[in-house]
């Protein structure tokens, strides 16, 4: 450890897994605790959130668990000013939630569609909106959005709400940061490629696309699409957000730092 998060305070939403392993959001929240912040862990599944602020408290960091559905406005807010009771300040915001439907604009149904971009948009939205003012008030700050390649690729996979909820995400992350900048209030996106992660594990049709539902063969042919041979993992992520939430990145802002072993290289 190099505290390289001394005396601040991050506020993960997204901070559980949706199954056995470590979710990108888990695995930030401890990596953050790590480096010295004090952890705020948000999950839609309270169990969840409070099994990651668990093993930072087993590892003698300080942590505090919360449910919270960040589609919902109200919830959001509560969700804020139950950090700032706790913690008195938010330096980082570190946005994890996401779902991945499988489908094209013909299969998808109207439901789906406005389910995924609540998640994955909308939340964003929410999140950022309440804050944001939180920053304005200490004089800085740094919102890191987990955004995806399939932002600016097709990756094989037809799910038109995942990149069309992504795309808009990493748009949503350089236009927020072009106005708040000159308020030291930063915001970048990290977009990972193919990861090994309960997430993509548990999204339904993935694995039946990439491979007729055997879950082990679908990660060994995603592997074999990445320049590097393997797929990446929750931890390839979780070190590109400390870099981003630490001093460190003082001068980065509107980025979208890609995490993928090369594969955006091969796409065309």
């Amino acid at each position: 450890m190099t505290d390289r998060l001394k005396n601040k305070v991050a506020l993960v939403v997204g901070a559980g897994s949706i199954g056995p392993g470590w979710g990108n959001g888990k695995a930030a929240a401890v990596a953050f605790a790590r480096e010295g912040a004090k952890v705020f862990c948000a999950d839609v599944n309270l169990k969840a959130a409070q099994e990651t602020a668990g093993i930072i408290k087993s590892e003698g960091f300080d942590a505090q668990a919360i449910r919270a559905d960040v589609t919902k406005n109200a919830e959001v807010e509560a969700m804020v000013l139950a950090c700032m009771k706790a913690y008195g300040r938010i330096d980082v915001l570190d946005n994890n939630v996401g779902i991945a439907e499988v489908g094209g604009v013909v299969e998808l149904s109207e439901e789906t569609w406005d389910r995924v971009m609540d998640v994955n948009l909308k939340s964003a939205f929410l999140t950022m909106k309440h804050v944001i003012p939180v920053m304005e008030k200490q004089g800085a700050g740094s919102i890191i959005n987990i955004s995806s390649i399939a932002a600016i690729r097709y990756t094989g996979v037809p799910y038109a709400t995942y990149y069309a909820s992504k795309a808009a995400l990493s748009h949503l992350t350089r236009t927020t940061a072009v106005q708040y900048a000159a308020k030291k209030i930063r915001v970048n996106a990290i977009l990972p490629g193919l990861m090994e992660t309960p997430m993509v594990e548990k999204a339904a049709g993935l694995a039946q696309s990439y491979a007729g539902g055997d879950v082990e063969e679908m990660w060994k042919v995603r592997a074999r699409q990445v320049p590097m041979g393997f797929g990446g993992n929750a931890w390839d992520v979780a070190h590109a957000a400390v870099y981003l939430a630490s001093e460190e990145s003082r001068y980065v802002t509107g980025i979208e730092l890609v995490v993928d072993g090369g594969i955006t290289l091969k796409y065309s």
